[in-house]
């Protein structure tokens, strides 16, 4: 009976993360300033860039990332495909200060199970809330709107795949390696 129960768990698994999946119909943004990106491809293909900064969704690596805070930057691939899942990707420019991530790390806190916290070169503001087909960019690191953002799509079926797992994936440097040796880089 427990190896069926597996192997029925498996299957779920591994059909929940088919390139087949597809989002539900983007909602307009109820969130003041969150830009709305419809069209994103699913295919486990990743791409050699992508045409937000950081990626709002698109073809990913075939792994995802634990959610999770984290101190250094993660691989693109790998968390587009957390945000498939339905993970809230909260990114900040590297310089903040202690207090500063300190605040966006706190983030995590409201659904530890969907947010994902990295620093992030080049970002277009102070932190950026990205979601499969939604972006936010705030230059506080105190903007309500980023809490508001959190609750609205940490978990959610934006990408394609409700239910599917942000625990259990790789750590940044697990994905590293997956990628080197699948060669995906971005």
């Amino acid at each position: 009976m427990r190896r069926a129960a597996c192997a029925l768990l498996a299957l779920a698994l591994l059909t929940g993360c088919s390139k087949d999946a597809k989002p539900d119909k983007l909602k307009p943004p109820t969130i003041d300033g969150v830009e709305m990106f419809e069209g994103l491809t699913h295919e486990h293909e990743p791409p050699a860039s992508y045409p937000q900064t950081p990626p709002v969704g698109g073809n990913h690596s075939k792994a995802w990332l634990t959610c999770g805070v984290y101190d250094e930057p993660v691989p693109n691939v790998n968390a587009v495909h957390s945000m498939e899942h339905g993970a809230v990707w909260i990114t900040y420019r590297p310089d903040l200060s202690e207090d500063e991530r300190n605040a966006v790390r706190r983030l995590q806190g409201l659904k530890p199970e969907y947010v994902l916290i990295s620093p992030y070169e080049g970002l277009p503001a102070k932190v950026v809330a990205s979601t499969w087909g939604y972006q936010l960019k705030v230059d506080r690191v105190d903007d309500p709107r980023l809490a508001a953002f959190v609750k609205e799509y940490a978990g959610g079926g934006q990408g394609g795949e409700p239910g599917a797992p942000c625990t259990g994936g790789l750590s940044p440097e697990e994905a590293e390696r997956f990628n080197a040796s699948s060669g995906a880089s971005p």
